[in-house]
């Protein structure tokens, strides 16, 4: 039987009148690389932070890990690691202090605190630079700052939510060869968010497509291109299921929107 990372089972979220989340059911196997791709106001981020806690699940069933969110919070969120679309970096302190910073966060023992941020920072290839303040770090340095910050606990669940928003093509591949390395080197659930298709087509072993706060496709990309046609790319298969919306104007839409480009203004 296949270990689930996260089982949702009608999962509802409401912002007032507007359903953001409607009826969502998702599953993801431990250990996989899984996709939640859809336009702005699909409903992703928000789904997202009902995963991390960070908003309740107003209606329906979550686990992480077998873990009911509701009732055992504190030890769901001893499982995640989290980079969010928004900097979570503090510009004032070194490299070493924000991932210091984190660690205590997550409640690493005291004893093994520096080693670990010691490794995550090397993970990232950020240790040389670890005492430099954050603030003089490049796009991309930030972007894997906040992957070593999300790492130190060394977490069974890495939640993306478009980490790569506003990066170089250089920079992004960077950021992707060391996810990858860590999530072959432990093990770990890796869930992202994207709106670049290529890097969802490389990386991930399951996609679903989400549009209206609901699930339209999930497959592996080669099963969902398959499904278009012999010719078809990943960004055919987000034009059949969710091409509706990609002038969608809902409040979700918009703030989404202007985090990212608030985001990559300040990657450069």
């Amino acid at each position: 039987m296949t270990t689930l990372a996260v089982e949702c089972t009608g999962l509802v979220h409401r912002f007032g009148e507007t359903v953001a989340v409607d009826h969502l059911d998702l599953q993801i196997a431990a250990g996989e690389v899984f996709g939640l791709l859809g336009p702005n106001g699909a409903g992703k981020t928000t789904t997202i932070r009902v995963l991390n806690t960070l908003l309740p699940a107003q209606q329906g069933s979550v686990r992480i890990f077998g873990l009911d969110i509701r009732r055992r919070a504190l030890d769901v969120r001893r499982h995640l690691g989290y980079v969010p679309q928004q900097l979570s970096i503090e510009a004032a302190l070194t490299g070493r202090q924000n991932v210091t910073w984190f660690a205590r966060l997550f409640d690493v023992p005291r004893a093994e605190r520096a080693a670990r941020v010691d490794d995550a920072l090397d993970a990232m290839d950020l240790l040389s630079v670890a005492d430099r303040r954050a603030g003089s770090y490049s796009g991309g340095m930030i972007r894997r700052l906040e992957l070593a910050q999300a790492l130190v606990n060394r977490p069974d669940l890495l939640v993306l939510d478009e980490p790569t928003v506003g990066l170089d093509p250089i920079a992004r591949a960077g950021v992707w060869e060391r996810v990858r390395q860590m999530q072959a080197d432990h093990g770990m659930t890796v869930l992202l968010t994207t709106h670049y298709m290529e890097e969802a087509d490389e990386l991930c072993d399951t996609v679903a497509l989400m549009h209206h706060g609901r699930l339209q496709a999930v497959g592996s990309p080669t099963e969902l291109r398959a499904g278009i046609g012999p010719e078809a790319t990943l960004e055919d298969v987000f034009r059949r299921y969710a091409g509706a919306g990609l002038e969608d104007h809902s409040a979700e839409g918009v703030r989404n929107v202007r985090r990212s480009r608030t985001t990559a203004r300040k990657l450069g």
